[in-house]
């Protein structure tokens, strides 16, 4: 009725393995970048202790973000800070899928069954993701700030980001959780797992969509740009996005400077 994966990167457990449902409190450590967790049938709580397999000073400064799934339920969800609880998230906020994000050092997160008649009906489940920065305490913060990057974060984000890719914006979305861009890429660098769709040998060309904060209102722009981002819970978050032109003439400076931070097909 309770079992981790194999790599502990995810936990699956039922609340009808308790018998004093009201009392216990299970511990659970999940100890991966990403991963997922399930409660069936809640009852009682459990206290999720998120430990990454890293011992540095960098871990101390990991924040972690959680999405909830659209049909979970029957709990409420707190932040566990040496036994004083903060809330996080409720029952009936769950269901929106929005994503909740809080420095690792905050605490464990408590998940507290809601009390029910019938509990048959009610799972939590929630995907996890670890992350270096601190992106804020909430979805919108998981994109990048809407200020333009200098030339140093430029050249710094073909290297370390998720997605790398060049190309052209197609469609302007505006929405009210965030803005999202369609896109038709040219040259795809790195994608971190299969965000974009296509790729034919012929076309060499690839499709799919970038999401910004709402605050950013992006327009859409002629030309090819160069869009980097990050990848969170499967869905690409814009970072930098400078002009193909003038990324080619920062690319190409630094190289003669040699102070690139690492080499790109760049043409």
């Amino acid at each position: 009725l309770c079992q981790y994966s194999s790599d502990q990167c995810s936990w699956k457990g039922s609340g009808l393995m308790h018998e004093g449902h009201a009392r216990d409190v299970e511990q659970v450590y999940l100890r991966c970048s990403q991963g997922s967790l399930e409660w069936l049938y809640p009852t009682g709580a459990i206290i999720v202790n998120l430990r990454p397999n890293t011992i540095s000073s960098a871990a101390a400064r990991l924040s972690v973000c959680i999405k909830p799934s659209a049909d979970s339920r029957g709990t409420n969800i707190y932040l566990d800070r040496n036994g004083k609880l903060r809330l996080l998230m409720r029952e009936e906020d769950q269901a929106r899928g929005k994503v909740q994000c809080f420095g690792i050092q905050e605490g464990a997160l408590f998940v507290e069954a809601v009390p029910h008649t019938d509990i048959s009906r009610r799972t939590t489940a929630f995907q996890y993701e670890l992350l270096s920065n601190r992106p804020g305490p909430d979805a919108r913060s998981l994109g990048a700030p809407c200020q333009p990057c200098s030339d140093a974060e430029i050249l710094l984000a073909v290297c370390t980001s998720d997605i790398v890719a060049r190309g052209s914006i197609t469609k302007v979305e505006q929405k009210e959780e965030h803005s999202s861009i369609s896109v038709l890429l040219s040259h795809l660098y790195r994608q971190k797992t299969q965000i974009f769709t296509g790729g034919a040998a012929r076309a060499r060309r690839w499709t799919g969509s970038i999401k910004m904060p709402p605050q950013c209102r992006v327009r859409s722009g002629e030309g090819e740009f160069l869009f980097t981002g990050t990848v969170r819970f499967g869905e690409a978050w814009m970072g930098c996005a400078p002009r193909y032109k003038d990324f080619l003439r920062l690319y190409q400076e630094a190289q003669l400077q040699g102070t690139n931070p690492c080499q790109v097909d760049a043409d």
